[in-house]
């Protein structure tokens, strides 16, 4: 196509001169060619609209406008529109642009298939990532969704303040620094300092797009193929997703009441390269790992030369416990790189993160960082700079902790007529809990027949990377209301009910 055509020549220091739009679609003619100009017009619109490409309705320019941009006469256009008008493919009004059929029906199809099954093509050889996030919400089922925040009770007029302060600022016309916007490390470093005792320099500090991007890029850093990532066992889906799309070789690691069990972790050569854990509030089973077992992580992790990948993915939302220090506040060997995120303080669609490093290796992340997307969009890292700097996101934590507080203790509350058959777990902090059911009980059965009257549970099974998963369900209440909650209990305690009395019946002589 050619370029939009300028009224008039410029003159320096005069104002810009109008442009005409052209029209953009792409249509292919063929000067040197024996066919008519008006009839290859014919036929690259009439093939546009057969496809589809051009749908039912779409308006077409006008016929001096497509001329100009086609760089033809005018007659050739007007003589291909009136070809395509009498075939049935446009139509026109006096004084109305002239537009595809509205009653024309694309043909079925589009282009052929290339006969060669897709999986033996040589750039699909590559197995598919796995995908193991949940599909978007449904309207109209009410979902204990995990890792759902509560964005209702967010400060609109300190939000709407920070956005308004970035749209008044100039458009930035460079690329921004793929390490981040220095304001935003440097918020997050005092920010850190304050709520996790962690002394931060924003040097350390890299922005990333959330914790999936943090760990792909510390295995193109790190990891080659074979090499050994010990996980907690149940654990993250994405994490070991991540991991496993990078060829590594899983560890899982059991986890009890305290925690990651560190005792019997490998040594020597058969150390893994790295271990991923979630110290603050286990991912999924919410316990939290020990003072005791925090100490003897990082010595193991010294010894063996193990890089920890401490998720402090909830670490704000505690209610019943007391702070523990956060492993990399403890480690003095250089083996901890911490990951936070805003997806649970405010919320999963801001798609911001951060990671702390040592030097060293930040360097290496900062090189893939920038081949990744070169880095983090700038107007959303300059609103965050201002809403964490200014300490809203503090007081909007301090917030979240009492609101998140009712609805755990509304649950828990609202459960409390099956307590006998099923007991909950890791209440102390998170935005979930565990619903341990009774060996007779299944958590797949109550899954599906919860699902039935409307209400969607998540079980254990999929978490699990070995071994056989606790009868367990699990239970996310951050995104939930009170109405909703209480609803979503009571649908519980009808199935596990039910399917209490059936086991009893059925041993009945």
């Amino acid at each position: 196509m050619t370029a939009p055509v300028l009224e008039k020549p410029t003159r320096p220091g005069s104002k810009p001169p109008r442009v005409k739009v052209g029209f953009d679609f792409p249509l292919a003619l063929e000067r040197r060619s024996a066919t008519p100009l008006h009839r290859q017009l014919v036929y690259s619109l009439r093939n546009a609209i057969s496809r589809g490409l051009l749908r039912a309705g779409d308006k077409l320019p006008s016929s001096r406008t497509l001329a100009a941009s086609l760089g033809v006469s005018r007659n050739v256009v007007v003589l291909a529109f009136e070809d395509l008008m009498a075939e049935g493919y446009l139509c026109t009004a006096p004084g109305a642009a002239t537009t595809v059929n509205p009653g024309f029906r694309p043909l079925e199809g589009g282009f052929k298939a290339h006969p060669l099954e897709a999986g033996l093509r040589r750039w699909l050889q590559n197995p598919t990532p796995p995908s193991p996030s949940d599909p978007p919400l449904r309207p109209g089922l009410l979902e204990f969704r995990l890792g759902q925040p509560d964005t209702s009770a967010l400060p609109l007029e300190a939000w709407r303040r920070g956005w308004r302060e970035v749209t008044h600022g100039p458009i930035p016309g460079d690329y921004g620094d793929p390490q981040g916007h220095f304001a935003l490390r440097e918020a997050i470093a005092q920010y850190l300092g304050r709520s996790r005792g962690l002394k931060v320099d924003p040097e350390s500090v890299l922005i990333v797009s959330g914790c999936v991007q943090a760990l792909d890029l510390l295995a193109r850093a790190c990891l080659k193929r074979g090499d050994r990532v010990a996980l907690e066992n149940p654990g993250y889906r994405m994490a070991r997703a991540v991991f496993e799309g990078h060829g590594a070789t899983l560890l899982p690691i059991e986890v009890d009441g305290d925690g990651l069990c560190v005792t019997g972790l490998p040594t020597g050569e058969n150390a893994p390269l790295m271990l991923y854990c979630t110290p603050s509030h286990q991912y999924p089973l919410g316990v939290r790992l020990s003072v005791s077992r925090r100490h003897a992580l990082l010595e193991w992790a010294g010894q063996n030369e193990v890089l920890l990948l401490e998720d402090d993915y909830d670490g704000e939302f505690r209610y019943d416990a007391s702070p523990l220090p956060a492993l990399a506040s403890l480690d003095r060997g250089g083996n901890v790189v911490y990951l936070g995120t805003f997806s649970k303080t405010l919320s999963p669609a801001l798609r911001v993160g951060y990671l702390v490093a040592e030097p060293e290796l930040l360097e290496r992340l900062v090189g893939f960082k920038r081949l990744s997307d070169f880095h983090s969009p700038l107007p959303m890292q300059q609103f965050l700079a201002d809403f964490v700097g200014s300490g809203e996101l503090e007081r909007h934590i301090w917030r979240m902790r009492r609101i998140y507080a009712h609805k755990r203790n509304l649950l828990e509350h609202s459960l409390r007529p099956i307590s006998t058959l099923a007991q909950l777990s890791g209440l102390e902090a998170g935005l979930h809990v565990l619903l341990d059911l009774a060996p007779k009980i299944s958590a797949v059965e109550v899954e599906k027949m919860a699902l039935e009257r409307g209400v969607k549970v998540s079980t254990l099974g999929s978490y699990q990377i070995a071994g056989e998963a606790q009868n367990a369900l699990l239970l996310g209440y951050g995104g939930l209301t009170e109405a909703e909650i209480v609803r979503g209990a009571g649908v519980l305690c009808e199935v596990i009910s039910e399917l209490a009395r059936g086991n009893f019946q059925s041993v009945q002589p």
